[in-house]
């Protein structure tokens, strides 16, 4: 079955810059070790995604139009329709005394977050500090290697796939997650350890608004979303055993 937009599937990709060939993200673990960006924190495998829904770069989930799960393709993205050209009003002279106040010590490489949003410490000297803070991969053409593992038919997939994609909660067990859809409302019931969430309550708001968003505007039925916040009442259970 030929993939068309709207489709929800999980595939795996890994970037690189065409320049050198340098990778900056994959879903292979063992590429990501072969090339120094591994990171213990993250999962490695398949990715859901929306066709057409900027999970991805609009260029590579074009790409994707029309392949067939189990297929694999090259895309090439140059920098207009990656992440843009560099911009030089982008690079910006910050004094000294801004770090300070934050108790920072600044250095040159070292990432920060400022109103200009993320940006990498270029020079430090004197009283000022000069920041990038241009996209890492801003004016860089890329090749993305992607592969089609699935292609997400049942709708509580497709539901539970979202969930995957944007609560970053790597303890929530979709396994546990109790979703019901009915006269076009989806009703989800995270599991348990979604209620102990370290998130801010904007977070946490926010990527249950892109759920609902992909869910409402890619299954055809839907039209509201839900989602309860349960607590139960448990009998109080003892490990003590009644003495005669």
């Amino acid at each position: 079955m030929a993939i068309k937009d709207g489709d929800f599937v999980r595939v795996n990709f890994t970037g690189k810059i065409k320049e050198n060939d340098e990778v900056f993200d994959t879903t292979y673990d063992e590429i990501a070790q072969e090339a120094e960006i591994f990171d213990e924190n993250k999962t490695y495998k398949p990715i859901p995604i929306v066709v057409g829904g900027n999970h991805l770069l609009p260029a590579i989930e074009e790409e994707i139009v029309g392949l067939e799960a189990g297929d694999r393709k090259t895309v090439e993205v140059d920098s207009d329709n990656g992440f843009g050209p560099r911009d030089p009003k982008a690079i910006q002279l910050i004094p000294m005394k801004e770090f300070k106040k934050q108790g920072m010590t600044p250095y040159p490489g070292m990432r920060i977050q400022a109103e200009g949003g993320e940006g990498r410490i270029l020079t430090v000297n004197g009283g000022r500090v000069k920041v990038d803070f241009n996209h890492p991969l801003a004016g860089k053409d890329l090749i993305y290697d992607v592969e089609v593992t699935e292609i997400i038919e049942d709708n509580e997939e497709k539901i539970k796939s979202m969930i995957e994609l944007h609560y970053s909660n790597p303890n929530v067990d979709l396994d546990k997650t109790e979703i019901s859809i009915e006269d076009g409302v989806v009703s989800i019931q995270l599991d348990e350890m979604a209620k102990f969430d370290q998130q801010s309550y904007m977070d946490i708001t926010f990527a249950r608004f892109r759920i609902a968003k992909d869910i409402w505007e890619n299954i055809d039925e839907v039209t509201k979303v839900n989602f309860v916040d349960a607590f139960e009442k448990r009998e109080e259970s003892s490990d003590e055993e009644d003495k005669e």
